[in-house]
């Protein structure tokens, strides 16, 4: 495909950008699209996935036929392959009549299915069975119906750790991925983001009668430099925030209406109060410091509130040495007993250690937060308490412990 045929199909499917990884996809879709091979479209929410299945279609034999997009993420379980494969009359409570699924009504033509790493195994050996020989039956009935559909699927998740971790059927991964077509994420096309975000800015400005808005360079620099988790789909809902908001007092004497990088921002959520898609699902999520300051009060007011009921329980008096000769319950008679010698050897005095370094580390801990608290508060007790969950006379006790003066 050359450089004019490609660009006569970006404007045919209303695609924006040069970047090679989506030229390559185009390619590919279109080069795949006269066979019946297996397509399974790779690539993060928001990427534009949608397009490549409406191109293949429309560039085979089958473009005369039936086109259906069904986004499987978005179907309950339980009505999922009444959806697919239809039902016969009485097969369940509310079924009045019989229903066609989306593979009669596809019979011919393409089926798209979305998010197909969100179906139940149930539905995965029915979605294998019509794709390796034409075959289903409709919910309720004994029947065996044939359909001549052509499957393309998608998934945001990695499909192969799913297979790995027995979520999705291996077989059925096989069979969908004959091609991957994978859509690049918007981070990963970033000479195209201003590009959108000018054709997303101009498209709402002509449909709403607003002024266009123009960015400076600095303004520029911020959105290609912004990762955009949402992809495509948030950078047009962006564009249309700031065209709508900036432009809504914007006077045609005042100029061209510019926007920095400064006005910007403010319509950009910050990098960690959006959750960013990741295509690698073993990547390890990382506690924020507000999560580890919660967890860690917790402990402390679960330490507090032990205090406590040991004086209830003990009247006030001293706590009983928690350290003296516990006697423990005898082993079961099918378990071998421990050698009183193998007990012996173990490193006890390393174990004691490690304890008392972690006693030192929260009582480190919780003095620095009650520090921080009242430094905070500028010394009011009452307020300090109430942020560590502590009452106010637990505080004071504490404050006492460890020498602390308000």
């Amino acid at each position: 495909m050359d450089s004019q045929e490609l660009q006569s199909l970006k404007n045919r499917y209303d695609i924006i950008g040069n970047d090679a990884a989506l030229n390559s996809a185009l390619e590919i879709a279109v080069a795949v699209a006269p066979t019946d091979i297996a397509v399974l479209i790779d690539g993060e929410s928001g990427t534009g996935k949608d397009t490549i299945p409406r191109i293949i279609h429309e560039h085979s034999r089958r473009k005369g036929g039936n086109y259906f997009a069904v986004n499987c993420g978005g179907i309950p379980e339980g009505t999922i392959n009444s959806e697919l494969f239809g039902h016969v009359k009485g097969a369940f409570t509310g079924a009045d009549r019989e229903h066609k699924g989306y593979f009669e009504e596809a019979d011919g033509g393409t089926l798209f299915l979305d998010e197909i790493g969100e179906l139940p195994a149930a539905t995965q050996a029915m979605l294998l069975r019509v794709i390796q020989n034409g075959e289903f039956m409709k919910v309720g009935s004994a029947k065996v119906e044939r359909t001549n559909v052509r499957v393309i699927a998608a998934s945001n998740v990695n499909l192969a750790h799913a297979v790995s971790q027995g979520k999705f059927r291996s077989d059925l991964y096989y069979r969908l991925n004959g091609i991957t077509i994978k859509m690049p994420a918007l981070r990963e096309r970033t000479s195209d983001i201003h590009l959108l975000f000018r054709k997303f800015s101009a498209d709402f400005s002509e449909r709403n009668h607003t002024h266009k808005v123009n960015l400076t360079h600095d303004a520029i620099k911020l959105i290609t430099e912004y990762r955009w988790p949402g992809n495509i789909r948030q950078l047009k809902n962006f564009a249309e925030a700031v065209t709508a908001l900036e432009t809504q007092n914007f006077r045609p004497t005042d100029g061209r209406c510019e926007v920095d990088s400064l006005t910007l921002r403010k319509y950009l959520p910050a990098e960690g109060e959006t959750a960013i898609a990741v295509s690698d699902p073993q990547q390890q999520e990382r506690m924020s410091d507000n999560d580890r300051q919660m967890i860690f009060n917790a402990i402390l007011k679960m330490s507090h509130d032990i205090e406590e009921l040991k004086r209830v329980v003990y009247g006030g008096g001293a706590s009983p040495v928690v350290n003296e000769p516990m006697s423990l319950p005898p082993a079961p008679a099918d378990q071998p007993h421990q050698r009183m010698e193998e007990i012996d050897e173990q490193p006890q005095t390393v174990v004691e250690n490690h304890e008392q370094e972690e006693s030192l580390d929260i009582v480190d801990n919780e003095r620095n937060l009650i520090e921080k608290a009242l430094r905070k508060h500028d010394g009011h007790r009452k307020s300090a308490a109430a942020e560590l969950g502590f009452s106010e006379r637990t505080l004071y006790r504490k404050m006492e412990k460890y020498g602390l003066k308000s």
